[in-house]
């Protein structure tokens, strides 16, 4: 059974904006290959100052991704995002059923 997940995203701000945005399109091709799909069209939030340093960072790009995907299918990607150099922070979460209804995703019933 799919469920609905939002991942979010931010990449080091230092790295050029196409490369960032390259991101992207790497993600959703991890997610599909999990055996996920994106819902929708990734949100990309461009270049944002951080509220504090991050890793005496002060800018970075958001990446925002509606997901639907089996349970633990997203663990690899999380351990990827973990360990690679251009990502600061990345968060996953599960979306409760309501949410996910609300967005349109089809795991809500």
């Amino acid at each position: 059974m799919a469920r609905a997940y939002e991942l979010m995203v931010i990449v080091d701000g230092d790295v050029e904006e196409t490369a960032a945005q390259a991101w992207t399109k790497s993600l959703s091709d991890s997610i599909t290959a999990a055996g996920g799909s994106v819902h929708g069209k990734p949100d990309w939030w461009g270049k944002r100052q951080f509220a504090y340093p991050i890793d005496k960072k002060e800018y970075g790009y958001y990446i925002v991704l509606n997901v639907e995907a089996p349970g633990g299918a997203l663990d690899d990607l999380e351990r990827t995002l973990r360990i690679a150099d251009d990502i600061v922070r990345h968060k996953l979460i599960r979306l409760p059923d309501a949410e996910a209804a609300r967005r349109g995703m089809g795991s809500a019933a």
